[in-house]
């Protein structure tokens, strides 16, 4: 007898049964991982550094390392009001990082007219005040850097781009909500970006995809287009908290070559729920083929770089900087720190 689909939280870590009845998503995340971990790590020089964070949900962190540069990538709030908006601003202004650059999230509803009417009528004509914070909203910013490896006074620039916007995920109280189907990401992101800056993560990395992933597939591939050197997101909270976000700490580096191409495949697809239908799934010979593929070019990828010492594909630092805890409403995870 076919067991039922068993009812689930797409934002919570699915368990362990339900990541079993797909094998192949589930090795080839393992592999993934491996490959990951095995990797030798080339540091780039360290001339800038940021510290990412992301859904404090208008909690306070105990305490956030310095650097040049604070992101805050959403979901400064739970109700999205004005009052609650000011005071994560207030406490993010009297921070003494030199450049501060948030973005909205799904819950900071006052920020989106959309979601604005969904508040109390007294919190939706109330203006925010950013202080020091560089609010991005589909907007770039550039900011200039002296040249801590050269000694000649020379400068360096950094160009960020931020959005706030997330496949749908509820009613109309969240924020810069679009249907998961639409295609919101092209022509959007600069093709000189240097950081990216969404609430969002793209498809399958530092996400759930062990059954559903909960990703933008379309913003997956704006960041493979663009390959900026850094992409800080958050929203998905165990996406930082479940064993392979853990094993990562929280940061992956993707490489924009052939094995992430069959990785992307394999992740997007969604698992299976029932037995009969992972039975159904596991005899897919597209699904094998693209499992074959991602072992073969990873192989190449790792013998490349680890006995031949090539390292030719353009490469992304993924940050989830989510602090919030899967939903237990605590700040359980730790800021993210990038040096680039």
């Amino acid at each position: 007898m076919a067991i039922s689909k068993l009812p689930r939280n797409p934002y919570t870590v699915p368990s362990l049964y339900l990541q079993l009845l797909s094998p192949l998503k589930l090795l080839t995340r393992i592999l993934d991982l491996l490959f990951s971990l095995l990797r030798p790590h080339n540091p780039t020089r360290k001339n800038i550094t940021l510290v990412c964070i992301s859904d404090t949900h208008t909690l306070i962190p105990q305490s956030l390392p310095y650097g040049d540069i604070l992101i805050h990538a959403g979901d400064l709030t739970n109700a999205g009001t004005p009052k609650e908006l000011q005071a994560q601003i207030n406490y993010l202004h009297s921070l003494p990082h030199k450049h501060k650059i948030v973005i909205a999230g799904n819950h900071d509803s006052h920020l989106d007219p959309r979601s604005r009417g969904t508040l109390k009528l007294s919190d939706r004509n109330e203006d925010i005040d950013w202080r020091s914070l560089i609010y991005l909203q589909d907007s770039h910013i550039t900011l200039t850097f002296p040249n801590r490896a050269s000694t000649a006074g020379s400068t360096c620039k950094l160009k960020i781009y931020g959005s706030p916007v997330v496949p749908r995920v509820g009613g109309p109280e969240h924020a810069f909500q679009h249907p998961r189907s639409q295609d919101y990401w092209t022509g959007k992101v600069p093709n000189d970006v240097d950081v990216l800056v969404t609430h969002c993560p793209p498809m399958g990395h530092l996400d759930l995809p062990g059954v559903q992933a909960m990703g933008d597939e379309f913003l997956l591939h704006a960041v493979r287009r663009t390959k900026p050197r850094v992409h800080v997101f958050g929203h998905i909270h165990a996406g930082r908290s479940d064993g392979f976000g853990k094993a990562k700490g929280g940061s992956e580096v993707v490489r924009w070559d052939r094995a992430e191409r069959h990785l992307a495949e394999i992740l997007r697809r969604e698992s299976a729920e029932t037995l009969a239908d992972a039975l159904f799934k596991f005899c897919n010979l597209v699904l094998w083929y693209h499992f074959m593929a991602f072992i073969y070019w990873s192989l190449r990828r790792f013998l490349g770089e680890g006995i031949l010492g090539r390292d030719e594909s353009p490469s992304t630092t993924m940050v989830n900087a989510a602090l919030m805890y899967e939903d237990e409403g605590r700040l359980g995870n730790s800021p993210q720190v990038v040096h680039i």
